[in-house]
């Protein structure tokens, strides 16, 4: 897998730099936002480095939003949220990644409502995420 010397996700994705892991296979990584704009809030993202969304080959974008499709529920079972938004950005930081937000009511994909979350719940939140598997 190709990775960026400078990339933080590159370094989470290849544990250089510790992460709340939801979910993984051999070519998407998924992992809780350390900042997220409600718990749970998952960062999914393709191992193979990629600065822009829509750069990624057609093969791999279609995968990447089947990735997400597929972990929606388990992320709805696991936080008890009624509903799963996306947020796609990609400005903050230089690989291509989608945001998977647990909703409870319309409005909530404010990034600005984002702010740090401690580790404990964070790793709480992600046992509880993995065990619906």
């Amino acid at each position: 897998m190709e990775i960026m010397e400078n990339c933080i996700f590159c370094k989470i994705k290849d544990k250089q730099i510790p992460s709340f892991e939801i979910w993984s296979d051999d070519k998407f990584y998924a992992f809780l936002d350390i900042n997220p704009i409600s718990p749970g809030h998952t960062l999914l993202i393709p191992k193979q480095h990629v600065d822009y969304l829509f750069d990624i080959d057609e093969k791999q974008y279609s995968e990447l939003f089947m990735t997400a499709r597929k972990l929606a529920p388990m992320l709805k079972r696991g936080t008890g949220a009624k509903r799963i938004g996306i947020i796609v950005e990609g400005f903050l930081v230089p690989h291509a990644h989608i945001h998977l937000v647990p909703l409870n009511q319309g409005n909530q994909l404010n990034p600005a409502n984002a702010k740090p979350m401690d580790k404990t719940e964070l790793a709480k939140i992600a046992e509880r995420i993995k065990n619906v598997l």
